[in-house]
């Protein structure tokens, strides 16, 4: 398998979820502004709306969008727990969980990185909707659980905490939300993502964002 990322971008997901299975993969690190893949060719030809993550599978099939690819990553390897089974009532809760985090929480994050200086009036707008929907993972995590769904971690966790810790980038503080700033530095230090953030030139080998 091939992915083509952005560092630091939501493919870094992927990119996550592809160490934990301990699978072999490529790494392309795409330009999505100039739409070129490391080697120089046409990105859009592989995603033609030219945005990361893409997936180009074994059999050479492209995949698109987070949920999808993070649901196709995780029933390669269906011992590893990170979705539950096919047409279970536990699969159409990470679902719901993963189309929050695409549609909702990803999105609130969108003025940050649109080009465009934000005016105090328009960050503080843009920080009030990135408040609203960690608000909505803190009531999740109010009961005690370790991960989204539960006691076991699945691709939305992985999803969930690359948005989240844009916060730290973008200068935005969950200081009120303490069980997510919790949740956020408890997948940091899995192994897996730490091997993914070297790799993408996020952190230093030994640190732990």
């Amino acid at each position: 398998m091939k992915l083509h990322y952005k560092p630091g971008a939501c493919s870094l997901a992927s990119h996550i979820v592809l160490n934990e299975l301990g699978v072999s993969f490529d790494l392309d690190k795409t330009d999505t502004d100039a739409g070129k893949t490391e080697a120089g060719g046409d990105f859009r030809k592989i995603s033609p709306n030219g945005y990361v993550p893409a997936l180009v599978t074994d059999e050479g099939e492209i995949i698109t969008e987070n949920p999808a690819v993070l649901q196709y990553l995780a029933d390669q390897s269906p011992d590893a727990g990170l979705a539950p089974p096919n047409g279970t009532l536990a699969r159409i809760r990470l679902q719901e969980v993963l189309n929050f985090v695409s549609s909702e929480l990803h999105k609130s994050f969108g003025p940050f990185f649109s080009g465009t200086e934000l005016d105090d009036e328009a960050r503080q707008k843009a920080e009030a909707r990135v408040g609203r929907r960690a608000a909505h993972v803190e009531r999740i995590l109010a009961d005690g659980r370790t991960f989204l769904l539960g006691d076991t971690y699945t691709v939305a966790d992985a999803y969930a905490f690359v948005v989240l810790n844009w916060a730290g980038f973008v200068g935005v503080s969950l200081d009120a939300h303490p069980k997510t700033q919790a949740y956020v530095a408890r997948i940091a230090a899995r192994p897996a993502s730490i091997k993914a953030m070297v790799a993408e030139g996020l952190i230093e080998q030994g640190q732990v964002a």
